[in-house]
């Protein structure tokens, strides 16, 4: 048996895939290679997922570990061929130490041939216990924590037993099952459990005080004696691999887990990111480049949040015919989806929207319109939503032109428009610290202002948490080395986990609530505009437009980072683009670093047949947004055009400035919005403040700073106006005055992240 080495950390991002000479055109070759040398049979496909959120008093509840095995359950399902009575779920009450091990062996173990594809995935507290045999220098095992496990009493000033189940007993349950294409899937952790901030750490305490239980360790001699292994060959088997088949855990051993808020709904961090990316794949890539991939974007959402990194971790045991293979041991679909009818009475019909970026959830709440494709990907008719609640929705097929479409549970739906609310807000996080009269204090103020939504920690999804710099907080981030901490007692702005700062968001120790929060309505509004253009609006895995972006060092083919709409990309052959070479300084968050003073430049490549209004924003570490093209004002809509077939960059020697990295530090975004209709609206807002800054006749970006909420409004009502056009009209299409529709094929929205250092 050859094997993939031990313990490989997946840290990677799409840059730095770049540096191992992996771009996404890359990815899309070898996955449609991989695609056509997968064997074309359909063994039989058997699931047990198990997800715990109600463990009793004295363990931390959890709240997205049941939506984790509907996650997964839908997509093995309707994206892997998974038969419904093939997969036996485990939640709560069920889920306890004896039921997850006899559901093993009677649905997994006895009825899984060779051949056959096998997934167990675990949703819930992680912990350890003593390992005597002392597999890992720290001298612990794993577990994962069933309903029915409970700290000893007097823990953790005295120890004792744990119904916990060892990482070594699931090494037996793999190593008994006939068959090799096994996949595990643990999102736990061991770093520690509680909150952080807005966030569940899925973890029990733990550690050397902590023992397996007798049940667990007679249960694992059992299996030894059925399996005919000698103690000393189970601990050298164990030490070189894992028993079979592939092992993801949602973080590497030291890293929390997170189980997040999203829009109305709360899910593992991590299985989320999972299974939405996979309902996006098409390209059947390795399962170690798959898990890379998410990887990224499971890294990405911790940023966001503040949360201490985490990187999902792979370990693998493949023959040399599987080490290719693709997730789940499984070919994925030839189309990628946001979402699948599930459901169908006449012409209404209930839908999972499993694929859709947990960013841009608030633009389907209502009136977003899907299309459903066939087959090959083509057209059938339009559906559209009408509520959703957590990922299920409730939607209306659309008169079409196809008179006698009817639609089936599985199929499959694409997004077509989405329909961004006018009234999206901010929502801000009360402290948990504060005591009664501070929170009302607060509530009040914030309740004050405009498109900000005040919320108490551990509901609902927030952005940002109004918070007080404690003294421990002050100590914690200094060891961080987190330069120009605000003062101990002062009020400000903090990521979800409260781990980490919005940058100049603190006043003085003696500002008041009021004054503070009344000092950060200008913060509130950029941060807001932020949101909105950078995560609703984005729509990479959906755009129809083809086009690509790179970010580059100026003077140089030495790239930073590029991007390009999936689905525009695949309108066309695999073209001839040479992807420039990749410096290799990354940042802990897997994205380039830049030192203050590089000079930049964007390459727009424009393969549409029509000309496209492209606009280019930065949005610094501190929140503020630069709108650095278009840039001549003098000239009007021509002044945004890159024209077809054409490629620009921006930039140009003789267009008298140069984008030179600068402060603040941290970690900045540049968006690219590209359209087919002008954006007349939002250019003249421009103008206007170039004109007020007396910069009207020379090309140079622009800061935006009261304004930042009026422009992020005119470029919407330029995509929206767009949208409503001719073609939408002609398809029946009618949005209502209260939201803004973006359409798939008239717009591109899309993020390049990198550090400034």
């Amino acid at each position: 048996m050859s094997y993939i080495k031990r313990r490989q950390f997946l840290q990677f991002s799409a840059s730095t895939l770049a540096t191992l000479g992996l771009s996404q055109l890359d990815i899309i070759q070898q996955g449609q290679r991989y695609g056509k040398v997968l064997a074309q049979n359909t063994p039989r496909k058997l699931a047990l997922l198990v997800g715990i959120n109600e463990y009793p008093d004295g363990l931390p509840r959890l709240q997205g570990c049941v939506n984790d095995v509907k996650l997964q359950q839908e997509l093995l399902i309707h994206r892997f061929g998974f038969n419904p009575k093939d997969i036996l779920t485990l939640t709560d009450q069920q889920a306890t130490r004896k039921g997850i091990l006899t559901a093993f062996e009677d649905h997994l173990i006895k009825q899984a041939k060779p051949g056959d594809v096998v997934v167990f995935h675990f949703s819930g507290h992680g912990s350890q216990v003593v390992d005597a045999d002392r597999d890992s220098p720290d001298g612990l095992n794993s577990t994962f924590v069933p309903i029915d496990s409970q700290l000893p009493p007097g823990f953790p000033v005295s120890g004792g037993p744990v119904q916990d189940i060892m990482g070594h007993t699931l090494f037996l349950l793999m190593y008994a099952l006939k068959t090799d294409l096994v996949t595990v899937v643990l999102d736990s952790c061991h770093s520690g459990g509680g909150t952080r901030g807005n966030l569940r750490i899925r973890s029990r305490d733990g550690g050397p005080t902590l023992q397996a239980s007798q049940e667990e360790l007679e249960y694992q001699k059992q299996w030894l004696g059925r399996l005919g292994l000698s103690k000393q060959q189970f601990i050298e088997l164990r030490r070189k691999r894992v028993a079979k088949g592939v092992v993801i855990a949602a973080a590497k051993r030291d890293q929390p887990a997170s189980d997040a808020s999203f829009s109305e709904f709360n899910a593992g961090a991590f299985t989320y990111e999972l299974t939405q990316y996979l309902w996006q794949q098409t390209g059947d890539e390795p399962v170690t480049r798959a898990i890379a991939n998410v990887g990224r974007s499971t890294t990405e959402l911790a940023r966001e949040n503040g949360n201490p990194q985490q990187d999902p971790l792979l370990d693998v045991n493949l023959s040399k015919k599987n080490t290719n293979t693709p997730i789940y041991f499984t070919r994925s679909p030839a189309l990628s989806a946001e979402a699948v009818v599930t459901k169908v009475t006449g012409k209404s019909v209930e839908l999972w929207l499993g694929g859709l970026d947990s960013h841009s959830l608030e633009a389907f709440n209502k009136d977003a319109i899907f299309t459903v494709v066939d087959a090959k990907g083509g057209d059938r008719g339009l559906v559209k939503l009408e509520s959703r609640q957590g990922l299920v929705g409730k939607g209306t097929l659309l008169n079409t032109s196809t008179q006698r479409l009817q639609l089936q549970p599985g199929t499959l739906l694409q997004e077509r428009i989405r329909s961004i609310p006018k009234n999206l807000t901010l929502k801000i996080g009360i402290d948990n610290s504060f005591d009664h009269n501070t929170v009302q204090q607060a509530t009040q103020a914030l309740h004050a202002l405009k498109h900000i939504e005040p919320e108490a920690l551990g509901t609902v999804e927030v952005q940002y948490i109004f918070g007080r710099m404690t003294q421990d907080r002050y100590q914690k981030l200094q060891k961080k080395q987190v330069s120009n901490l605000p003062d101990v007692n002062s009020f400000g702005l903090f990521l979800p986990s409260l781990e980490q700062i919005i940058p100049a968001s603190f006043g003085s120790s003696s500002e008041t609530v009021s004054a503070a929060v009344m000092r950060l309505e200008p913060k509130l509004k950029s941060l807001l505009a932020a949101r909105i253009v950078k995560q609703v609006l984005g729509n990479t895995n959906s755009s129809q437009i083809n086009l690509r972006v790179s970010m580059n060092i100026a003077g140089s083919k030495k790239l930073v980072s590029e991007t390009f709409p999936i689905r525009g990309f695949n309108k066309v052959a695999v073209g001839s683009h040479q992807a420039p070479v990749s410096p290799e300084n990354f940042s802990n968050f897997g994205v380039h670093q830049l030192q203050l003073g590089t000079e930049i430049a964007f390459q727009i490549e424009n393969h549409e047949s029509q000309p496209l209004y492209v606009s280019i924003l930065v949005i610094d570490a501190e929140g503020e947004m630069t709108v650095i093209f278009p840039f001549n004002w003098s000239v009007p809509d021509n002044a945004a055009l890159v024209e077809a077939n054409q490629t620009r960059v921006i930039p140009q020697a003789d267009d008298g400035f140069k984008l030179t990295i600068g402060k603040p530090k941290g970690f900045s975004e540049a968006l690219i919005i590209t359209s087919t209709t002008p954006l007349r609206t939002s250019l003249k807002a421009l103008q206007q403040i170039a004109q007020s800054r007396g910069v009207e006749n020379r090309g140079t970006p622009i800061a935006v700073t009261d304004e930042v909420l009026d422009i992020t409004n005119s470029l919407l009502d330029d995509l929206d106006a767009g949208t409503r056009g001719k073609t939408n009209a002609e398809e029946g299409v009618a949005l209502p005055a209260e939201v803004r529709g973006i359409d798939v094929k008239k717009l591109a929205a899309m993020a390049i992240s990198f550090e400034v250092v």
